[in-house]
């Protein structure tokens, strides 16, 4: 990611491989940048961006929206649960996961991956942060029981798939920061778990679940 900023104009660009992201508060500098970019790498123009690894971008008067649509239905059918019940919830209430004794789930590069993939729609579903988090935990040895919990995360991905984080236009720049902390939540090592957000006007920019250092 490179930043520009001159007095008002920013302007950033993200770079991914050979994929290009303008984003900035002045359209002619826009212009300039991609000339620059074209006279020095041959770059095609692909206009208003709404698609980028698997983001799905929408643009209205109201404001941009942002999703995993495709992303979370490819996912679902790669696990075979396209023809599977929805569920309401990410995580069931009734089960706190910790490294239990159930028998032991054996495809654990299967799993792994799963559980990259669910992290990576992290970036726009705040709902399932808190599981994802949990389930990062037991990549090493999963158990039955954790495989059980990741299965029950795609269920309920498959009742809203294209659930979006929307920015609206008419956004202030009032800042809000919520928290929480589930007091000593993780039976294995007694520590707390702290989840917060982080609002800028109507817009939620920060999220994020993390299990404190200390006990």
């Amino acid at each position: 990611m490179f930043i520009k900023q001159i007095s008002t104009i920013f302007i950033i660009i993200l770079v991914y491989v050979d994929d290009v992201i303008l984003a900035g508060n002045l359209i002619p500098e826009f212009t300039t940048i991609k000339s620059i970019l074209h006279d020095k790498f041959k770059i095609k123009d692909l206009g208003q961006l709404k698609y980028f690894l698997g983001l799905e971008v929408a643009h209205s008067s109201k404001g941009i929206s942002l999703c995993h649509r495709k992303y979370c239905l490819d996912l679902i059918d790669d696990s075979g649960l396209i023809g599977a019940k929805p569920v309401s919830t990410p995580s069931d209430p009734t089960v706190k996961l910790h490294h239990d004794s159930s028998s032991p789930y054996l495809n654990i590069p299967s799993h792994r991956r799963l559980i990259g993939r669910l992290l990576y729609l992290n970036t726009t579903r705040p709902d399932i942060t808190f599981i994802t988090q949990q389930l990062s935990q037991f990549l090493t040895n999963p158990s039955q029981t954790h495989y059980n919990a990741g299965m029950r995360v795609l269920k309920y991905l498959k009742g809203c798939p294209g659930s979006d984080i929307f920015f609206p236009r008419d956004s202030d720049l009032h800042i809000q920061g919520f928290s929480y902390v589930d007091w000593a939540g993780c039976k294995d090592t007694r520590r707390s778990i702290s989840s917060q957000c982080f609002l800028i006007g109507k817009s939620l920019v920060s999220w994020r679940t993390k299990k404190q250092l200390t006990i």
